[in-house]
């Protein structure tokens, strides 16, 4: 009787392995593909920290050029092509003014830190270069420092003048 139920098991165990064989071999399958489209279209963002700077009166005799009162920190993202260099110019259409009295705006120089900001001089007939930035995309941290040459024939006043800044990512 042991032998018998030993063969019985036997049966038993390869049976139910030839089922579970015969159920994998009529299984079914279906494959898709998936398209992921995205796109990246050139982008510029521009940030200046402050947006206003003061020059303190100082006697030219003693101080040739006076410094603002705060350096301007400029951060530049850009997304472009790789083989596609961003730029950043400075403008300003007018002179310093105060009323009817004028500095000439070419009198305010910046200099220059973190690569690829440059130093400059304004110039009111045409824009000047912030900055070139390598091929392709990326963020780019820097600092202005602006300077006013002083000067005996400047006349009294407040003046004020607006630079604009143009970051450009073709």
């Amino acid at each position: 009787m042991k032998n018998i139920w030993k063969i019985l098991m036997t049966i038993t165990v390869v049976a139910g392995a030839a089922l579970i064989l015969s159920t994998a071999a009529f299984a079914a399958s279906d494959s898709k593909t998936l398209t992921i489209n995205a796109t990246i279209s050139a982008r510029a963002e521009l940030v200046l920290a402050p947006t206003t700077i003061n020059f303190a009166d100082n006697s030219p005799t003693t101080v040739s050029s006076v410094s603002a009162d705060n350096p301007v920190a400029v951060t530049a993202r850009v997304r472009t092509g790789k083989a596609t260099a961003a730029t950043l110019t400075v403008a300003s259409a007018n002179d310093l003014t105060s009323g009817s009295d004028t500095i000439p705006i070419s009198a305010v120089s910046w200099t220059a830190s973190g690569a690829p900001f440059i130093a400059g001089t304004l110039n009111k007939a045409s824009a000047q270069s912030g900055a070139t930035f390598g091929n392709g995309s990326g963020t780019y941290n820097g600092t202005y420092s602006f300077f006013l040459a002083n000067n005996w024939t400047y006349n009294t006043g407040s003046y004020s003048a607006t630079v604009t800044y143009t970051l450009t990512a073709p």
